[in-house]
């Protein structure tokens, strides 16, 4: 395989990591993929912060091995606890990580207030006390930690009452006292963006961060000369750590229904 056709390796802690696959996808359609979800020990929001280096450790050195030309880790609780590792790790390629999208959020409105959501560990990581520093002068930054949210996307359980109730719940007082954006700072979240606009309203705006990621990635491979060049549309395998017939659907169900990606 010539080296500008190898494939980009994009993992996640499980099936989240596909709303990224969508924009990358949407963005570069001649490149290969190899979407790796790592379901069987998700979530990784909810783990010590040595059990999610070593899986995202673990997973990058997997796609290593199968000859990608470059890593996004499309997941925010990795990227805040490994990114650094990896990229001393891996300096013979880029390395891609993904953040909140807070800063477009802060600036859609003025001293708006943002409401943060992601998993209890990238809330409490010095790389998202970092983010939110540079912006507590110009906007309410109110950080939402949401245990048990990733799991309802890992069951493929993407609209329904229960998944309505979750939500309502977790919002609690900020439908009373709406907030002007959110930020969905998981990469499960995007996947159930409808059911959160429909509790929150359409007032609310609503930020992520795949398109900055997949934008980030893009100009990596181009100043590296490793963008795929062939006229040919790329391909996307999906891979688990399940090794389940059911996960494997759920990932080509949401690539195809809810990230509107290619038919694979």
């Amino acid at each position: 395989m010539e080296k500008n056709e190898r494939p980009i390796g994009v993992f996640d802690s499980g099936v989240g990591g596909i709303s990224v696959l969508k924009e990358l996808t949407a963005l570069m359609p001649r490149e290969n993929f190899i979407f790796f979800g790592d379901s069987k020990y998700a979530p990784y929001g909810t783990k010590t912060l040595e059990e999610v280096r070593a899986r995202t450790c673990e997973v990058a050195a997997h796609l290593k091995k199968q000859n990608v030309k470059e890593l996004v880790v499309a997941c925010n609780t990795a990227t805040s606890a490994a990114i650094h590792i990896l990229r001393e790790q891996y300096q013979d390629m880029p390395v891609i990580g993904i953040e909140p999208a807070l800063k477009p959020a802060v600036y859609a409105a003025e001293h708006s207030r943002v409401l943060v959501m992601a998993t209890p560990m990238t809330l409490r990581e010095e790389k998202f006390l970092h983010l939110m520093g540079q912006y507590q002068e110009l906007a309410e930054i109110i950080p939402l930690p949401c245990p048990g949210l990733v799991e309802f996307v890992e069951r493929g359980e993407i609209d329904g009452p229960d998944l309505k109730q979750f939500l309502t719940n977790l919002f609690g007082t900020y439908l009373e006292h709406p907030v002007n954006s959110v930020v969905l700072g998981c990469t499960h979240y995007p996947l159930i963006k409808e059911m959160i606009q429909s509790v929150l309203g359409n007032g609310v705006q609503i930020f992520d961060g795949g398109e900055g990621t997949a934008k980030e990635t893009k100009r990596r491979l181009a100043r590296e000369g490793l963008l795929n060049l062939s006229e040919k549309k790329g391909s996307v395998c999906f891979q688990n750590s399940l090794e389940s017939e059911e996960i494997l659907a759920l990932s080509q169900y949401l690539w195809k229904y809810k990230a509107n990606g290619p038919q694979i």
